[in-house]
């Protein structure tokens, strides 16, 4: 098989499912429905991270559901705990996910540890991680970016572990390379950059550190074009994975001729 081959056939896997889009993305805050299933269209995103205290995918009848636009047979819905703030409403939210969605078990925990930043409480992260891993959930989890509690939350046995970039929503970008490589270097399941992210280039940036891939909401919904970004995103992930495939060249201090002269002919 060639190279570029083995490049289209790049996967990662979570809980035992294989994926091949490294670009996951949030359903919440587009204008309707259905410039949520155009930009979901045009991310290539193969999993869907749902608010399950703010979305109705079937809890509230004879209201517009999101499952109705990106449907469970087309995609891996993910629900997320957003709005949570102790570990006992996490888990809570969790079960009712489960309930609603027949019984399944990937979840994306968060709990959050002040309205102001929205970062997280990873006190009560690990408290509920806990609880659900031992409850039968597949838990991939939003944390901060400290290598010691992301090697904890591993240890704790959820299947990703998901380290912000910056705050939510604040579009800032990866603020420190150094930890992110540090978990990455370190890990035995999937890293994925959660929160931060504001354009194309910070996504390609996390890929090229060696994510395993990036959730983003904000960067695509909020962007004045949301569909045209989520594409923009789509292309980002895949040139940062290629390139961190290849392999960048060393960083000099002085220049270097792409044209040397040893060996030319006079």
């Amino acid at each position: 098989m060639s190279e570029n081959a083995n490049l289209r056939d790049d996967s990662f896997v979570v809980a035992g499912t294989t994926y091949h889009s490294r670009l996951l993305v949030g359903s919440g805050k587009y204008k309707d429905l259905d410039e949520t299933r155009q930009a979901t269209d045009a991310s290539g995103a193969e999993i869907i991270t749902v608010a399950i205290r703010r979305t109705n995918i079937g809890q509230h009848p004879g209201e517009p559901n999101l499952l109705d636009v990106v449907p469970p047979s087309q995609y891996t819905i993910l629900p997320n705990t957003a709005g949570c703030y102790t570990a006992e409403d996490a888990v809570r939210t969790c079960r009712l996910a489960r309930e609603l969605l027949d019984g399944h078990k990937l979840v994306k925990l968060e709990v959050l540890g002040d309205e102001k930043t929205l970062y997280p409480d990873v006190t009560a992260t690990l408290e509920a991680a806990d609880t659900l891993v031992k409850e039968g959930f597949d838990v991939m989890v939003y944390t901060s970016d400290d290598p010691i509690l992301a090697r904890r939350l591993e240890d704790i046995g959820c299947c990703a572990v998901m380290p912000l970039a910056a705050p939510i929503g604040s579009g800032l970008g990866i603020q420190n390379k150094y930890n992110l490589r540090t978990i990455i270097e370190n890990a035995s399941v999937p890293i994925l950059v959660d929160a931060g992210v504001g354009t194309a280039s910070d996504a390609a940036i996390a890929m090229e550190l060696g994510c395993d891939g990036v959730l983003m909401n904000t960067a695509i919904a909020g962007a004045q074009n949301p569909v045209l970004m989520a594409s923009a995103m789509k292309k980002a992930i895949e040139a940062g994975r290629e390139a961190f495939l290849a392999g960048r060249i060393p960083r000099k201090r002085y220049a270097s001729a792409s044209s040397p002269l040893d060996g030319t002919f006079f």
